[in-house]
């Protein structure tokens, strides 16, 4: 079976499971359940990360008087968290609405976030899939054991210990494949890591407390407020990346209340209820604006990247990177005008042929995808990512050479 026929079969059975449960289910009785995990202590990092205790002693508490049933972790090896995850799972009732919230180290590999555990042993970019846990691989997890609703709160985009020993940047954290009604949300954009320090309390955290606590605001609307104030916090310095697919009402801090309807009309006489109009049972994850030149050139990453190339134009290493970068935030056309130039220089990189083949996928070309990944794997047949490519994910990082 191909991987587009198999892509299609998984997203028509994700809306059958989505159609059984009830487009316009309310989710105000259903059971609550969260997972809170905060990882402070690494061996391999230089210091603890003190926010982590109280940013997630606060985010339990919080959740709690929204009645939640939370089971919160410190500090959690890789056997405690696979132990912890699978009493989650096994907690879920269907209908249920399950949330995790990860404070932490993550990385990405092969366009997937993983989730670290303290005593990871990360050397290699295999390290990561082997030590971590895969958020899509939890995510998908949390659907199949029936949860309604799938919540996802990740404040781990950070420079890690880790990734620095097989990667000569910080790559952040790659976008979550979800099922459908899911709301997924990271402390910073995609492929970027948000600045930290020694602190008692983290932005992200405070920004997104604030907002689960306001009234009559759906979830949602909860974590789109959350993203504008870190981001005004900032001064856009740090985006959050928000995902959501949602069908069902929701909010943290209890119903959504609507106004009153102001119609004329006998007010001792209710007025008939209205059917709501359904969202599809379908609906893709909302995609953010594209960026506009300013915000590209705004960026500090690829204004970096850009200074060292007009200095060397022959630097490759730093145009396959800003390529890389043009991806992630969807400016696609720029990106494959650096990723065109890296390989006319070099025609065998297969990387940089996979990275043009999920950079057409992603705009539609899936023949031109198909021949760029067929080509790459005839100059590296060991490179596995090219097989995937056309379920236009994220581009493949790859260390400096």
């Amino acid at each position: 079976m191909s991987h587009f026929m198999r892509a299609a079969m998984i997203l028509l059975l994700t809306g059958l499971l989505a159609l059984g449960a009830g487009r316009a289910s309310h989710a105000a009785d259903a059971a609550k359940l969260a997972l809170v995990i905060g990882n402070a202590r690494y061996p391999d990092n230089e210091f603890v990360l003190n926010e982590v205790a109280n940013d997630t002693q606060d985010v339990t508490e919080e959740l709690k008087r929204d009645g939640f049933v939370v089971d919160r972790q410190n500090n959690l090896t890789a056997d405690a968290m696979r132990q912890v995850l699978d009493r989650f799972y096994a907690r879920i009732e269907r209908g249920a609405v399950a949330l995790i919230f990860f404070d932490g180290f993550a990385i990405q590999s092969n366009r997937q976030t993983y989730l670290l555990p303290v005593d990871a042993q990360i050397w290699t970019e295999p390290d990561v899939a082997r030590d971590g846990f895969s958020l899509d691989t939890i995510l998908a997890e949390m659907n199949t054991r029936g949860a309604a609703i799938k919540i996802a709160l990740i404040d781990a985009s950070r420079r890690n210990p880790f990734e620095r020993r097989f990667r000569r940047y910080s790559a952040g954290l790659a976008p979550a494949i979800a099922p459908s009604n899911s709301l997924v949300l990271y402390s910073a954009a995609l492929g970027a890591v948000a600045a930290s320090g020694k602190t008692e309390h983290g932005l992200f955290v405070a920004e997104l407390l604030r907002e689960m606590r306001a009234p009559n605001i759906s979830a949602e609307q909860a974590l789109t407020n959350t993203k504008n104030g870190v981001v005004a916090a900032t001064k856009r310095e740090q985006v959050p990346w928000l995902s959501s697919s949602l069908t069902t009402e929701f909010s943290f801090a209890g119903s959504v209340t609507r106004p009153p309807d102001t119609k004329a009309g006998d007010p001792t006489k209710p007025e008939p209820q209205k059917p709501e109009p359904q969202k599809p049972v379908c609906e893709a994850p909302q995609a953010e604006p594209l960026p506009s030149a300013d915000d590209l050139a705004r960026d500090p990453v690829i204004a970096d990247l850009s200074r060292k190339i007009a200095a060397n134009p022959n630097d490759v290493a730093s145009r396959y990177k800003r390529g890389q970068v043009y991806a992630i935030k969807r400016a696609y056309a720029l990106a494959m005008q650096d990723f065109d130039v890296v390989i006319r220089r070099n025609p065998g990189d297969g990387e940089a042929l996979n990275n043009r083949c999920w950079t057409r996928a992603a705009t539609g070309d899936l023949q031109g995808a198909l021949a760029d990944c067929n080509l790459a794997l005839q100059v590296d047949p060991g490179l596995s990512d090219a097989l995937d490519s056309p379920r236009a994910r994220q581009p493949q990082a790859r260390p400096d050479r």
